[in-house]
């Protein structure tokens, strides 16, 4: 019976990831709901529970690509793969109304530059105080504190080692990580609370998953324009 399940199951990897993933989101939302009051957004706890999943997978089977790398969840390297990611941030693009992203004009672009320049020249200056000299190191970890999808696109243009491409994702994602758990708790001191407030925020957070979660938590309508 075990053997024929699990033969279904490595069929069906794209199937396996989706129910993974949705049994994880809504663990991840009980405890947000029950221990922490929905302080920290669901998505924060988890997008830590699926790195100490993708941690156990590695330690398990000695690979690269965490759960993936076990064949009853190889579905997950597709479902977490650019097409996937993608498609679901376009998706999310079509619920923004053009007439209030225009409200933020000039505020709007300049948000996103600065933002852009800010997390880089912090990426490459923490990366400089841990002893990485060079051009390729300081560029990825730069690109990677910008947001953890460039880190290893940059990484990998560049020929950066896989530690140091490695590094500029656990950048990304912390960054990610503290903007979503942040993010309802400064809103209100900071008037995050319209479109047009929520597209400059965006664009000063760089972070496309942490701004979404955070905004999220703090008011749905709002996670289109912070993207």
């Amino acid at each position: 019976m075990v053997e024929m399940l699990t033969g279904v199951l490595e069929k069906n990897g794209l199937v396996t990831a989706f129910a993974l993933v949705g049994i994880t989101m809504y663990l991840s939302y009980i405890i947000s709901n029950k221990l922490t009051k929905g302080r920290i957004h669901g998505s924060a706890i988890a997008i830590i529970l699926g790195l100490v999943l993708a941690y156990f997978g590695g330690i398990h089977t000695g690979g690269e690509k965490g759960l993936a790398d076990i064949s009853i969840f190889a579905g997950i390297g597709l479902m977490g793969g650019g097409m996937l990611r993608d498609l679901a941030i376009i998706a999310t693009a079509f619920g923004v109304r053009l007439e209030e992203v225009k409200k933020a004009g000039l505020n709007g672009i300049i948000a996103l530059f600065v933002g852009v320049f800010s997390s880089f020249l912090v990426g490459v200056i923490v990366a400089l105080s841990f002893g990485y000299t060079d051009a390729a190191s300081l560029t990825t970890i730069g690109a990677g504190a910008t947001t953890y999808i460039v880190g290893p696109v940059t990484g990998a243009a560049v020929g950066a080692s896989s530690e140091v491409i490695a590094l500029s994702i656990a950048a990304g994602l912390i960054k990610a990580i503290l903007i979503m758990v942040a993010t309802p708790f400064v809103a209100k001191y900071i008037g995050l609370n319209n479109p047009r407030a929520a597209v400059v925020y965006g664009g000063l957070m760089g972070s496309t998953s942490g701004v979404a979660g955070g905004l999220a938590a703090t008011d749905p309508k709002l996670v289109p324009y912070g993207q």
